[in-house]
């Protein structure tokens, strides 16, 4: 092992699992099983002896792999492109609904629910997800479906999304989902991109109230996307909408034209390393990142992850805000279906139509399981003058959360007041490009505020400085050994993905996060290295200074940014948006707040209120994209910007007192 197997220091946690979470935990019984007596050696011996590891995790789990593997890893191709357990078969398929759709105890249990953001709800039991599932996998193959094909999904987060990837799975097909958010340019060119022949969608949907119309979205990206030869809508709304004729096919029609012969072929025994999923990432500058995603290496990677680290279980009930074109949506269903427990996909905002929207989803559905992004739970924070809900949150057992840097007064205020300082939040970061998580909390792990309890199974992780030595603060955050749910690349543009990721060091992958390590052996992530801050010649996160900033009254959220200095090289600068109804301290009382609490020399320059921050539609900051407003430079892709968090509100410079 290269990195550090450190798990956080219980004398320095302000939560610790009870025996009651140690008693539950899959995880701790397949220690025992193993007969390892702690997560540090449990690492350790996953990193040193993959060849043990991943297949006793993938037996432990029950991944429905077929045949002897002659090999467990292959190296052939290179480092960067390994190939996983060569002599056998795997589908997707197989797993994730079939086996409790047939199982009596499970089949009529909910395995998808539906939070739409107008408000309605419904849901898809097992059983009726399974049938789904066979019906549209024989009528793609009716429209001419193949192995390898791709099918583009452009849906919410509905039951038929997850009967389409599961259908695709099962024929071969590879699935391109893409954000229900997107416009028909962003939506044209990964069509374009993967050569997508068919694209699902459905007649409208609607987002914070308002119609959108994403079948005349699709027309229109259809309309330059030559290779789409079918579009299949789902009556979603029941709005009207336009079909063209022999192109277009409702969901419900083709469901009922299959025969019962082509509804029971069995799934295709495919390549363990057969792509399942081309997930295209959006950035603020460039093209759009296709990256390639295989039917055993996404399945085993992030079972592990929500299996072990969250320990999902079939009695569990899962509830995110999660759309189908970001990776936390497939990951979902991919890892939710397979592990048996109900999911509750939730469409737009936790605090829109209401302030406790997702507490009543909580409390609706009897959630267990609830994620909420740093981002979100600063806006409850701010929209409910930090509060406790006055929801049923009682089957809650854990927070899951992923996405960006938890400032530690809004850690505080769920883990406190939300959770009263009974229920773990499970902090969870990785990418779409790692297949799932780099660092996490564990259910049977210690926490401390806003931090990771340390690195997931089998990923030989540490925090590397410009040099490529291991850091002692803040620094890249690298993974130095190779693991099953990697990208398999880029698709059709493997420089790329080599230039992203492997070519800073020989033989690691640099994540583009910046980390720390702090001296009780807890996990810290400071934001993407892109965001980082130069001062005084040290590498800083800008999460640290917006944490001191939210602290102060009557500030709601906070972004920072470095700009070019001529004598220093560079400055702080800040953008902060007041709580409703307040009134926030001055720019110069909020600089003297961040000097008292953290020194001078992480004060910003400047602070600047502005009536909105630009986050991208899932609630992420766009650091990078307000730095280029700022400066007037290229803003690059901003097909992710939610359009009710306008850039125009950040001034320029040449605007900026």
């Amino acid at each position: 092992m290269l990195g550090r197997a450190l798990f956080g220091n219980p004398a320095a946690a302000v939560w610790q699992p009870t025996e009651a979470h140690i008693a539950r935990s899959r995880l701790a019984q397949a220690m025992r099983k193993w007969g390892i007596a702690d997560l540090a050696t449990l690492h350790t011996e996953a990193v040193d002896r993959p060849d043990w590891f991943w297949p006793a995790a993938a037996e432990d789990l029950a991944i429905p792999l077929k045949g002897v593997p002659t090999r467990i890893r292959d190296d052939k191709k290179g480092r960067e492109f390994p190939r996983w357990f060569d002599g056998c078969t795997l589908n997707a398929a197989d797993s994730c609904v079939s086996r409790w759709a047939a199982d009596p105890a499970h089949a009529d249990r909910p395995a998808v629910i539906y939070e739409a953001d107008s408000g309605r709800s419904r849901a898809a039991t097992f059983a009726e997800l399974q049938d789904q599932i066979d019906r549209f996998a024989a009528a793609l193959k009716r429209l001419g479906v193949g192995q390898g094909d791709r099918v583009a999904l452009f849906t919410p987060p509905i039951p038929e999304a997850a009967a389409t990837i599961l259908a695709c799975a099962k024929i071969g097909a590879i699935v391109v989902p893409a954000f229900s958010g997107y416009g028909s340019d962003a939506l044209a060119s990964r069509l374009l991109a993967a050569a997508a022949k068919v694209l699902v969608t459905v007649d409208t949907t609607s987002r914070r109230g308002n119609p959108v119309p994403m079948k005349a979205i699709a027309d229109a990206a259809a309309a330059i996307s030559p290779s789409v030869q079918h579009i299949v809508v789902v009556r979603n709304s029941g709005a009207e909408i336009a079909m063209t004729p022999e192109r277009d096919h409702w969901w419900d029609t083709l469901q009922r034209e299959p025969s019962p012969a082509e509804i029971a072929v069995a799934p295709l025994a495919l390549d363990p390393n057969h792509p399942l999923f081309i997930v295209y990432t959006s950035g603020t500058t460039g093209a759009p990142k296709g990256i390639v995603h295989s039917h055993l290496g996404f399945l085993l990677k992030i079972t592990i992850d929500f299996g072990y680290a969250f320990d999902l279980q079939p009695d569990d009930t899962l509830a995110w805000i999660a759309d189908m074109g970001w990776a936390l949506g497939p990951m979902m269903v991919v890892a939710g279906m397979h592990l048996g427990c109900t999911l509750v996909m939730i469409e737009g905002l936790p605090d829109h139509p209401e302030p406790d929207r997702i507490w009543r989803v909580v409390e609706r559905n009897r959630a267990t399981v609830v994620g909420l992004a740093p981002t979100a739970a600063r806006s409850l924070r701010a929209r409910t003058h930090a509060a406790r809900p006055d929801n049923d949150l009682s089957t809650l057992r854990a927070f899951a959360s992923t996405g960006e840097a938890w400032d530690t007064p809004t850690w505080h205020w769920l883990f406190e007041t939300v959770g009263q300082s009974r229920l773990p939040i499970l902090n969870y970061s990785g990418g779409t490009e790692v297949g799932g998580g780099i660092l996490s909390c564990y259910t049977i792990a210690p926490q401390a505020p806003a931090s990771f309890s340390g690195p997931l199974l089998g990923m030989d992780v540490d925090v590397l400085d410009a040099d490529g030595n291991r850091a002692t603060g803040i620094g890249e955050l690298a993974i130095l050994n190779t693991w099953p749910g990697m990208a398999h690349s880029f698709w059709g543009d493997d420089a790329r993905y080599l230039a992203t990721y492997w070519n800073q060091f020989q033989g690691v992958w640099v994540h583009g996060d910046l980390a720390s390590v702090d001296a009780d052996g807890y996990w810290h992530v400071h934001g993407r290295s892109d965001d980082t801050l130069k001062i005084g010649g040290r590498r800083v996160g800008p999460a640290e200074i917006e944490s001191a900033l939210v602290t102060q009254p009557g500030i709601a959220e906070a972004a920072v940014i470095g700009v070019p200095d001529d004598l220093r090289g560079q400055r702080v600068l800040a953008f902060v948006t007041a709580r409703p109804g307040a009134a926030p301290a001055a720019g110069p009382a909020l600089i003297a707040a961040v000097i008292a609490m953290l020194g001078k020399g992480m004060a910003p320059a400047a602070v600047h209120l502005v009536a909105t921050l630009p986050k991208t539609k899932n609630g992420k900051i766009m650091r990078r994209a307000i730095r280029a407003r700022y400066l007037g430079q290229p803003v690059g892709d901003l097909s992710a910007l939610d359009p009710a968090t306008p850039l125009d509100s950040i001034p320029t410079q040449s605007d900026a007192p």
